[in-house]
């Protein structure tokens, strides 16, 4: 495959990247080194100015860039698999939605709005392009959430600096390349590198927007950053979505989808259901479902045959699962399964199924982000939804019950950004994602997530000279 000149962007340096199945270095990816920073942004601008100009033209670069990466799925996956260790048929998928986002994307474009008020003047509001933006991208989905910041700041004029997670930049360097196959030079730019390199990219005058997902801290210090220069945030931070059962749930009829749910790419899922709230009548049959799953789950390396679920991504992760974990056990949970990391290299963690956990531990009220679920029992609807809405996050939440008028009833009384029925985690390309409380800032995803990338520009002019 041919790479254009300035794809991804590195310096001389150079940093180890890691096998979350075996802890080992595999591979390196260049060390940016903050200072270079500059002379990144200023070619994106430059880049900018033509960008800007050809709704026409951005559609169909960008429907080339989603050929190219769909032509380029199976060296992008077993490189996602590497260095992230879902299982490669979850790689797979991730490259088919980050190929379908730009398609997507590439359909909207910017329409001049007229506005009616009964003056006598013709107004409009004409769609105008940010800038560079910045998207800052978590190690958890590093294709589809670099996508999901790339696709509609393309599809806006915009251009992108894209910095992955140090633990995953390598998928993402060929997702660059890929793409860049399809654009302009300098539209799409990928930075690899160790901090301060997110921070000073978020900082940088010449940047017009961050988009940024991860944690809450790193997100308020993101926010911190980007105010030096008012430049526009989008942040889609923590989640800790809770998952309520009702009285007339089917157990058996839900219990894979809701395990499922909570523990596909071992738990390292922003809106993964991270907390089960059930009737006391019904707690010993859902332990006993979801337990039964976590025990046949084949736990392994995501290139392995038959993997389902992969390890933790990172050595600082499997401490933070660990922590919450021993913590939950000390606060007097019982693990029913699982409970430990397991004896072998690499970052495993056994699929880990809570009960009797004190509503006040750390692994109910913060995000634990891994392979472990607590399951608490409730005596009324009424304190299962306090108990749901209890947190400082608001990202999704879902009910699952037979009764589907009555399970959306429970569902809209959900203090969060978006509500499921009898399912969790599912998103159309076309929906708002958005968080409340400390799960968010903006709105990604549609129209909305697009126009998120543009400003307003009105033009008056009277009706007659």
């Amino acid at each position: 495959m041919t790479r254009p000149r300035r794809a991804a962007a590195g310096s001389g340096e150079r940093f180890a990247v890691l096998d979350p199945a075996t802890g080992e270095a595999f591979d390196e990816a260049p060390d940016q080194r903050p200072e270079g920073l500059d002379a990144v942004v200023d070619r994106a601008h430059e880049a900018w100015r033509g960008w800007r100009t050809d709704s026409v033209q951005r559609t169909k670069a960008l429907t080339a860039a989603a050929d190219a990466v769909e032509a380029a799925g199976a060296d992008l996956a077993r490189l996602l698999t590497r260095e992230q260790g879902k299982p490669l048929s979850e790689s797979y998928a991730e490259i088919a939605r980050t190929a379908a986002r730009l398609r997507y994307f590439a359909e909207l474009a910017p329409r001049v709005q007229p506005i009616t008020d009964g003056r006598p003047v013709h107004s409009e509001i004409r769609w105008r392009s940010l800038g560079p933006v910045a998207a800052i991208v978590p190690w958890n989905f590093p294709l589809q959430l670099a996508s999901a910041k790339i696709a509609p700041a393309l599809a806006a004029g915009n251009t992108v600096v894209v910095k992955p997670s140090p633990f995953t930049p390598l998928a993402t360097r060929l997702l660059g390349s890929v793409m860049s196959t399809a654009l302009p030079e300098d539209v799409l730019t990928v930075v690899t590198g160790r901090e301060p390199l997110g921070a000073r990219l978020a900082s940088h005058p010449g940047i017009r927007h961050v988009t940024f997902t991860g944690s809450v801290p790193t997100g308020r210090a993101v926010a911190r950053s980007a105010a030096a220069s008012l430049a526009r945030v989008t942040l889609e931070l923590g989640g800790n979505d809770a998952a309520v059962l009702l009285d007339d749930v089917d157990v058996e009829g839900i219990a894979d989808r809701l395990f499922w749910a909570a523990f596909r790419n071992c738990g390292q899922v922003c809106m993964a259901v991270k907390r089960v709230y059930v009737p006391a009548r019904l707690y010993a049959d859902v332990v006993e479902a979801l337990a039964h799953r976590a025990k046949s789950t084949v736990v392994g390396a995501g290139l392995a045959p038959g993997s389902r679920l992969g390890p933790v991504n990172n050595a600082p992760q499997l401490a933070r699962v660990e922590r919450r974990t021993a913590q939950a056990l000390a606060d007097g949970a019982r693990a029913v399964t699982g409970g430990s990391r397991l004896d072998r290299p690499g970052y495993f963690f056994a699929p880990t199924i809570l009960a009797d956990v004190p509503p006040g531990s750390p692994v109910v009220t913060e995000e634990q982000f891994g392979p472990v679920l607590p399951v608490l029992p409730y005596r009324s609807v009424d304190e299962a939804v306090e108990a749901a809405n209890g947190t400082r996050f608001g990202l999704g939440g879902s009910v699952w019950g037979t009764d589907l008028d009555a399970a959306e009833a429970v569902a809209g009384r959900l203090e969060c950004g978006t509500a499921w029925i009898n399912h969790h985690a599912e998103l159309s390309l076309a929906q708002p994602f958005a968080g409340i409380k400390d799960s968010g800032v903006g709105v990604a995803g549609g129209p909305w997530g697009f126009h998120g990338n543009l400003r307003p520009f009105v033009v008056h002019r009277p009706e007659e000279a």
